[in-house]
């Protein structure tokens, strides 16, 4: 996977042309999926897309008149930084609410590559054309309001979130959240396999506490690696490798903590409530911040948090 900020100008510019094609496809696809139940919605992505097309045309001819014909297949998924988005798009009916949300994102996302875009750039032409896409995707959400007043009637107006809250929301928020949810389940094992093989409440905590401290830092680094925050604007890597390792040894420390009780069967007892507890309110979390289904969450984690709380037991009393 490429690092944006070794991107040559040659690159970006491939990279933008790739960006535009598809967020234009996108586009059309909510037209396409909007137009019966929706026709008014879908007149204004269908103007949507014709804007994209039009910066890929810009972006396009400044390309060959730099490096010629020869384009590089470079694609989001192949630069670090880049959010990852659900195919919303395939789905049928499509949500009127998912899809504005959806396009909101992808607005505030390409506004900000080509704000670090420009910035990089040291030829004038090229940094001129970045910086003006720049500014007209800053008016997105201005033109995107104007295209409301044009083709939907008031009675079918929503109040929309904010792009970059939901930016922040995706790319910071969720990331802690899934160190909270990784901590939870993934000490079960160790912690309860010690406490059925020593039953010494004690030995038991220390071995909550270790997992939990490990389980932090592996979480951790793993955050503050993945991206170097050049082009989501996330903040500092190992800033936000704190938070996700912090929130891990947070969910592996909730269970840990009943140990410190001196009476084996009382902690076991706590411990086993809390459990149950985030579980509970890990597959809430996932419903409400990941936009997973209440029983397919429920499913994925409680059902994985208790094989996993079982195989500790199992191992621990074996």
């Amino acid at each position: 996977m490429l690092d944006f900020s070794k991107l040559t100008e040659r690159e970006l510019l491939a990279l933008a042309i790739s960006l535009e094609e598809e967020d234009s496809r996108i586009y059309d696809e909510f037209a396409q999926g909007l137009r019966e139940s929706y026709p008014d919605t879908a007149k204004m992505f269908d103007a949507m897309s014709e804007e994209e097309t039009g910066h890929r045309h810009r972006l396009l001819s400044l390309y060959r008149e730099k490096f010629g014909e020869r384009i590089p297949l470079i694609r989001r998924q192949d630069v670090r930084g880049f959010v990852t988005r659900k195919p919303v798009w395939l789905s049928r009916p499509l949500g009127l609410e998912t899809v504005r949300a959806q396009a909101e994102l992808m607005e505030a996302e390409t506004k900000r590559f080509y704000t670090r875009a420009a910035g990089r750039s040291t030829d004038a032409a090229i940094r001129q054309l970045l910086g003006d896409l720049a500014a007209e995707e800053r008016r997105h959400e201005a033109k995107a309001e104007q295209l409301e007043e044009k083709y939907l009637p008031p009675e079918a107006r929503r109040n929309e979130h904010e792009a970059e809250r939901r930016l922040f929301l995706l790319q910071v928020v969720q990331p802690g959240l899934a160190g909270l949810m990784d901590g939870s389940v993934s000490t079960l094992a160790p912690l309860f396999a010690a406490a059925f093989a020593t039953h010494d409440t004690w030995e038991t905590f220390l071995v909550g506490v270790a997992a939990s401290v490990g389980a932090g830092i592996s979480m951790g680094f793993a955050e503050a690696l993945s991206d170097d925050g050049s082009l989501t604007g996330r903040g500092s890597p190992w800033l936000r490798g704190s938070v996700s390792g912090l929130m891990t040894a947070l969910g592996g420390l909730g269970h840990a903590l009943p140990y410190l009780i001196p009476d084996f069967a009382t902690a076991t007892t706590v411990a086993t409530m809390v459990v149950l507890l985030e579980l509970a309110a890990i597959s809430l979390i996932r419903k409400r911040y990941m936009d997973t289904p209440l029983l397919k969450a429920a499913f994925q984690v409680v059902i994985g948090g208790l094989l996993v709380f079982a195989a500790g037991i199992f191992i621990g009393s074996a």
